[in-house]
């Protein structure tokens, strides 16, 4: 009789109602879903990223590899920057013909921002910017805001031409005036409230005299 029943269950639907055993049922894939469907552009892009790649055996230097992935403008300023210690591979300076691997860490000081990528890819021509984001995972800090430090030299609309105060003032911001510097009434001679530019050996000219009227 148990064996009779158990005939009779395989016979429903493929399943199997033995004693002890739960009902087997063969799961189909689950479908994928549109979010995980590969982008064409990325796909674009890792292609032409694998196409711009090194021939068997080749070295990938890191003036080349930086200016490939366009962290700077010219592969010049890529060598620049590694003899002048602006650029490390995994904490220590490298010169420009230093042989770049997959997954080191490079860090480029340039232009008054650190950059810190890790490589990803290795190529040996410059790509575009949406193909050199595929090349390197960027874990790079933050850039400073833009209206993080104000213009010196611009003036509010309507506020006149500057007076002796605010040219000092635009001078010391500038970096030209100051303690340290010699311009305008920091010179030695010069005199207070006049036009005449002062002389740097200390005689500022004299002003005008009137001339004497005769008795």
């Amino acid at each position: 009789m148990a064996s009779e029943g158990a005939e009779y269950g395989r016979t429903r639907g493929g399943e199997d109602t033995a004693e002890g055993a739960g009902p087997v049922r063969e799961t189909a894939p689950a479908p994928e879903s549109a979010g995980t469907a590969p982008d064409p552009g990325t796909a674009a892009a890792v292609a032409a990223a694998e196409a711009a790649g090194p021939q068997s055996g080749e070295k990938i230097r890191t003036d080349s590899w930086i200016w490939a992935v366009r962290l700077v403008k010219t592969r010049s300023l890529g060598g620049a920057a590694c003899r002048g210690g602006h650029v490390r591979v995994n904490g220590e300076r490298v010169k420009p013909a230093h042989a770049l691997r997959v997954g080191d860490e490079v860090r480029l000081r340039h232009e008054g921002r650190e950059r810190v990528v890790v490589v990803k890819r290795l190529i040996r021509k410059r790509v575009g910017a949406p193909v050199a984001v595929q090349c390197y995972i960027d874990n790079s800090p933050p850039p400073p805001p833009r209206d993080a430090v104000a213009p010196a030299g611009i003036r509010d609309r309507g506020a006149g031409r500057p007076t002796k105060r605010d040219r000092r003032e635009l001078e010391r911001l500038r970096g030209l005036g100051g303690p340290g510097g010699l311009s305008g009434p920091d010179l030695p001679g010069a005199l207070e409230g006049s036009d005449a530019p002062a002389d740097p050996g200390g005689r500022g000219r004299r002003p005008a005299s009137k001339k004497r009227q005769r008795p």
